[in-house]
């Protein structure tokens, strides 16, 4: 199935305590999952773990999984657990680094996060913080990604 979106979430655990790729997975299982439901994980020193294939529908965000890529990044909540935008340098890069990648290997997709794939429930076309079903990713990833946005669309011929 042709890629849509490619989804940005965080882990939502505080960025003072490590959070392995093996925790996250075994995490998923225990929830029902086969395995962790992301594609790929971005440790806080910046590298990227690969969870399960491309290829595979991930399970990360119900009602998209079958036509998007699952991105999550450890942390997403500060040291006292409230939702904060915990992201280092390391994981700004390595984030950056494998949109790039995904953008022109999936032209077209429109990069969102977990929370902009909330309902509109005043209809008026704006996911607004207040219709939020999660705080996750814990940043305006629109905003950040504009300039991917609309190279992807260009990629696409859109």
């Amino acid at each position: 199935m042709k890629k849509k979106y490619l989804i940005i979430h965080c882990s939502a655990t505080r960025c003072s305590r490590a959070y392995t790729p093996e925790q996250l997975d075994a995490d998923h299982r225990a929830r029902g999952f086969r395995c962790a439901g992301y594609h790929y994980y971005i440790r806080r020193n910046g590298d990227i773990v690969r969870m399960r294939p491309e290829t595979e529908i991930g399970a990360h965000a119900k009602g998209y999984n079958e036509n998007s890529i699952g991105i999550c990044y450890e942390g997403g909540l500060n040291e006292k657990g409230k939702p904060s935008d915990t992201r280092t340098k390391e994981q700004r890069n390595a984030l950056d680094f494998l949109l790039d990648i995904l953008v022109c290997r999936y032209p077209g997709v429109q990069i969102v996060g977990h929370r902009d794939l909330s309902k509109d429930r005043n209809g008026d076309g704006e996911i607004t913080p207040d219709e939020w079903e999660k705080y996750c990713p814990c940043f305006h990833v629109k905003r950040e990604y504009a300039r991917l946005n609309d190279l992807s669309k260009m990629l696409a011929g859109v």
